[in-house]
C-alpha cells in the first residue's frame, strides 16, 4: 500500500510554524517580514498562483505587496520597478512571476534582483552558493521537494534517483540538492535527448518528474516500491470542472500509485510546498537583514 505525500497538509503545518514565529516577532517589537510580487500580464495560472501567495502572507502574518503590469510593459519600466524593490528597506523578499512576455528577457530580470531579496532563489549568486554547498536562498520548488522528503523521513542515502527534466527552475537544482552531502543520493538527469529513457527511469528508487508532459511516467516505467515526486501541473480542458480545466501531473497517478511506496498527488503535492518555500526564504531574508 502506498503513502500519499500530502503537500497541502505539510505546507499548512509549516505555515503554522511560521505564524508562531511571526507572533513572537510582534511581541518582541520586531517588524514582520514583507514579501512583494510583480505580475506582468494576465496569465490565469500566474494570477491564481500570485493570489494564493498573498493569502499565504495574510495567514502567517507577513506584509505583502502585489504590483501588476500589463503584458506590453517595456523591459526598462519593469527593471526600474525591480530596482525600487531592491532599494526599499521595508521589503525583505520579492519575486517576479514567471513566465514573462517574450519581449522581456527573463535572465536579465532574474539577474537584476538583489540576491539578498531573492525569494524565488533563481539569482545566479544563490544558485552558485547552492552548488558549492554554501548558505543562501534555495529555488522554491526544489526547496519544497527536499522539505517533503525530509518531513516524510524518506531516506536518500545511496538511493538511485532519476530526475526527469533539466530546467534551471526545478530539474538541475533538485538534482544538485539530492546529490549533496547529507542527502547522498546517486542522481541521473534524463531529458528529451536521453537514450533508453524508460529503462533508466525503471531503475530508480526515487523519481522526480518535472517536464510538463501529462501522464508521461507510466506504470511500466516505475519499479515496485519507488518514491515518485510529481512536479507537473499542466492545465487540461475539462467541461465537468467549474473552472473548465483540471490540473494534470507528469505521472499517470492511478496506474503508477499502486507500485509506489510514496507518491505526491497533483494537485496538493509539490505546488503548496513551492508557495510555502517563498515564505521560508522571505523569513530568512528578514532575519538576515535584522
Amino acid at each position: 500500500m502506498y503513502t500519499i505525500i500530502d503537500g497541502k497538509k505539510t505546507a499548512s503545518a509549516i505555515r503554522q510554524e511560521i505564524a508562531a514565529g511571526v507572533k513572537k516577532m510582534i511581541q518582541e517589537g520586531i517588524r514582520v517580514p514583507h514579501l512583494a510580487a510583480i505580475l506582468v500580464g494576465n496569465d490565469p495560472s500566474s494570477s491564481t498562483y500570485v493570489a494564493n501567495k498573498v493569502k499565504d502572507c495574510e495567514e502567517v502574518g507577513f506584509r505583502s505587496t502585489l504590483v501588476r503590469f500589463e503584458a506590453d510593459i517595456s523591459e526598462d519600466i519593469l527593471l526600474k520597478k525591480i530596482a525600487e524593490f531592491n532599494e526599499n528597506p521595508d521589503i525583505d523578499g520579492f519575486i517576479v512571476q514567471l513566465p514573462l512576455p517574450r519581449h522581456i528577457s527573463e535572465n536579465r530580470v532574474i539577474e537584476s534582483i538583489d540576491p539578498s531579496k531573492d525569494a524565488d532563489g533563481f539569482h545566479p549568486v544563490n544558485l552558485g552558493r547552492m552548488v558549492i554547498g554554501l548558505d543562501g536562498f534555495l529555488p522554491a520548488t526544489p526547496y519544497g521537494i527536499m522539505e517533503l522528503i525530509r518531513r516524510y523521513n524518506i531516506s536518500l542515502t545511496g538511493k538511485n534517483c532519476v530526475v526527469i527534466g533539466r530546467s534551471n527552475i526545478v530539474g538541475r537544482p533538485v538534482s544538485i540538492l539530492l546529490s549533496q552531502k547529507g542527502s547522498d543520493a546517486t542522481v541521473t538527469v534524463v531529458h528529451s535527448r536521453t537514450r533508453n529513457i524508460e529503462g533508466i527511469i525503471r531503475q530508480a528508487d526515487i523519481i522526480v518528474a518535472a517536464i510538463g508532459s501529462p501522464g508521461f511516467v507510466t506504470a511500466e516505467m516505475v519499479k515496485e516500491g519507488a518514491v515518485v515526486i510529481d512536479v507537473g501541473t499542466t492545465r487540461i480542458p475539462d467541461e465537468s470542472s467549474k473552472t473548465g480545466f483540471r490540473l494534470a501531473g507528469d505521472v499517470d497517478f492511478l496506474n503508477v500509485a499502486p507500485r509506489c511506496s510514496y507518491i505526491t498527488p497533483v494537485p496538493g503535492g509539490v505546488g503548496p510546498m513551492t508557495r510555502v518555500s517563498l515564505l521560508l526564504n522571505t523569513l530568512k531574508a528578514a532575519k538576515l537583514r535584522r
